[in-house]
């Protein structure tokens, strides 16, 4: 059985930090889960880890796609399962760190593949929202598939229009096809820590960050993988901070007013991650701003390998 070890939890509660803390402590080498990290070139807006953190302690899945590739969650779990299985044969520990919550679940529960998008069901839901609003197809939702009618937000159109096609398509509720996933990991044993923190001091946090990206040249970045050939609707953009470095480049709004955007974009990015690592099983949470919470991770590690010695 592999074990491996992840940090998890909201932006700017000091996951990497963390992260790194714990590989040095049990001999570990970490796994990137960051949807944008991946991607060559997004260095400033995605604050990869340092070089020097990178040279003191191996990352796994950074830098592994160009910035014109659509790099997905079942590629990321095919490629996170085999890093973690390599880290794992050479006697070391695999530490999984970040905060996209869809890879994750994609890693450690597996995908539901689903049958491939049908335009015609599509457009015949969506026209149903622009009738009668998305909140009555939450409804049909709820009525056909309770379990995916709770878990998703009524103003999440996306997904809720998928959740109807596989059932239309299908004949059955989405939550039945997801009790069919493997993961790719296999057997694997996790041991999850989750961070917390405090809104004021997470906005705090958030706010210096952007200030420090501007000042590192977080525009001037964007402008040289622009003039490099990546398109403006590259997927590698689509992420915070980016669309809205494009939108300042395109003169939709100033400097100071894409700054404030970025946080607010940034809070509420966070308040979706907590919503959705709340649902994951198993999972140790630590309060960020105790300032013990890698002295307490490391305790956590250390009983759970203790135990299964």
């Amino acid at each position: 059985m592999t074990r491996l070890v992840a940090v998890v939890g909201p932006t700017a509660s000091g996951k990497t930090a963390l992260g790194v803390a714990l590989a040095s402590a049990f001999g570990g080498e970490v796994v990137s889960c960051d949807s944008t990290a991946v991607y060559r070139g997004l260095d400033i807006g995605t604050d990869k880890p340092t070089e020097a953190e990178r040279r003191a302690i191996p990352h796994h899945l950074i830098d592994v796609a160009a910035p014109t590739e659509i790099y997905s969650a079942a590629r990321y779990a095919a490629d996170a399962a085999a890093a973690i299985h390599d880290i794992a044969a050479r006697g070391r520990l695999p530490i999984v760190v970040g905060g996209t919550g869809f890879y994750f679940r994609a890693l450690t529960r597996g995908l539901f593949a689903g049958p491939a998008r049908d335009e015609r069901i599509r457009r015949r839901l969506e026209r149903v929202a622009e009738r009668r609003g998305t909140a009555s197809l939450h409804r049909w939702l709820t009525r056909v598939d309770s379990a995916s009618g709770r878990r998703v937000l009524p103003g999440d159109r996306k997904r809720i229009v998928r959740a109807l096609e596989v059932y239309l398509l299908t004949g059955r509720p989405l939550t039945d096809h997801f009790g069919e996933t493997r993961s790719p990991l296999g057997a694997a044993d996790v041991c999850a820590i989750g961070l917390r923190v405090s809104r004021a001091l997470q906005l705090a946090r958030v706010a210096r960050r952007v200030d420090e990206q501007f000042a590192r040249g977080v525009v001037a970045e964007v402008q040289r993988l622009i003039a490099a050939g990546v398109p403006p609707d590259a997927h590698a953009f689509s992420g915070l901070v980016y669309r809205q470095i494009l939108d300042l480049l395109a003169g939709v709004r100033d400097e100071a007013a894409t700054r404030a955007l970025i946080v607010r974009e940034n809070m509420r990015y966070a308040k979706r991650q907590m919503t959705w690592f709340r649902k994951e099983p198993g999972v140790t949470w630590l309060d960020a701003e105790a300032g013990g919470d890698a002295a307490a991770a490391i305790q956590c590690v250390g009983r759970w390998r203790e135990e299964k010695r």
